[in-house]
């Protein structure tokens, strides 16, 4: 399991946060899923949400007899119907997104034989306002999920950057998260995790890792562009 999924766990089991009911939109593969030991160990409901059929596959026979999951097999829009995907590795992202991690950092271009379509919902159809926790990766979908969002939850964990990749909807995030009182509570090499004001009061040790974490970002975004662009040229 890779260590920020820990570490969201661990974080919130440190502070006692209260959560009854967990979501991961974008699970992708269930050993990874970054809300799987709130599953796993404190038996907490959970809804997964994935559209790609063999991620829905490996998802149900790993969580056979998990009577807390809940699964919705679908990608996460701006509209209910049909939603064309694009498969790169393990980045599987919307092709009408204006760019994505696999594109700004593996200088992808889609290709027709990577493509496939899926069912998608708005996210207001499938959150009952109950969600304490909500984690996205959705590479670059992540503000369609915000947008529509019925719940406040405590934690909202969501893939903001990456390299030299920074999400196609940062501005409209942040401005949501202020919109509604969040704020940055840690970041990882990914995600950008917030807490909603007043869950808790962050400590020195919180706001000392966050900025050091600021710097090594824009310090990793910095080297990958100059490597980007000795290898491919001026980016866009």
């Amino acid at each position: 399991m890779a260590k920020h999924n820990l570490e969201l766990y661990e974080k919130c089991k440190a502070r006692q946060i209260p959560l009854k009911h967990v979501c991961e939109i974008g699970v992708n593969s269930p050993e990874k899923s970054n809300i799987l030991e709130f599953i796993r160990k404190d038996k907490i409901r959970a809804t997964l949400i994935e559209p790609d059929e063999q991620s829905i596959a490996s998802i149900r026979k790993f969580f056979e007899g998990y009577t807390n999951v809940t699964l919705f097999p679908y990608a996460i829009y701006d509209y209910d119907g049909v939603l064309e995907l694009a498969q790169r590795g393990e980045s599987t992202f919307a092709t009408a997104l204006p760019f994505s991690p696999a594109m700004v950092n593996d200088r992808y271009k889609v290709q027709k034989e990577d493509t496939f379509q899926v069912m998608c919902r708005r996210f207001d159809g499938l959150d009952d306002g109950t969600i304490d926790l909500l984690s996205i990766d959705t590479e670059g979908c992540e503000w369609y999920a915000l947008k529509y969002l019925k719940s406040r939850p405590l934690i909202i964990s969501l893939e903001t950057h990456g390299k030299e990749y920074s999400n196609p909807y940062l501005n409209e995030i942040i401005d949501w998260m202020n919109r509604n009182g969040y704020k940055r509570w840690f970041i990882t090499k990914s995600d950008s995790v917030f807490y909603k004001d007043g869950v808790f009061v962050p400590d020195t040790a919180d706001e000392r890792n966050l900025r050091s974490m600021d710097r090594y970002i824009r310090f990793r975004k910095f080297r990958k562009q100059l490597v980007n662009r000795l290898k491919f040229g001026k980016h866009r």
